[in-house]
Order: C-alpha cells, then structure tokens, then sequence
C-alpha cells in the first residue's frame, strides 16, 4: 500500500513538472502576445483561456500532490 501511494506521488510530480513547463510556455506566449497589442488581438480571448486552465489544472494537481503527501 505505501509503495503504491509513493509511486502515485511520483506519477503526480512527474504530471506537475510537464504542466509547470507547458504553463511557463504559455504564460510567455501570452505576454508576448500582449506586448504585440493591438496586432493579433483576435488571439488574445484563445491564448488566454487556454492559459487559465493550464494554472487551473496545475493547482488542482498540487492540491492532490499535498492531500496524498499529508496522508502518508
């Protein structure tokens, strides 16, 4: 039981770190973005969204990562 709750913890920081670097991409993709304002601002509503879910879904993980942590 424990090693399969250690194993889950990895499998749960190893999603982490891919998101933490999707969302560190998107995140620049986004400033860029508004730094090139007014031009593509068609884009702005996509990009941005797309980067509120992925720190969404970041947090969430996180959440999990410190539930399972605290019960082990």
């Amino acid at each position: 039981m424990v090693q399969a709750k250690n194993q889950s913890i990895e499998e749960l920081k190893g999603k982490i770190r891919r998101l933490n670097s999707k969302a560190g991409q998107m995140k620049m993709d986004l400033h860029d973005l508004a730094e090139g304002l007014p031009t593509d601002f068609e884009k702005l509503t996509d990009v941005a969204a797309e980067t509120y879910e992925i720190y969404r879904q970041l947090d969430e993980l996180k959440k999990q990562l410190k539930k399972l942590e605290k019960g082990s």
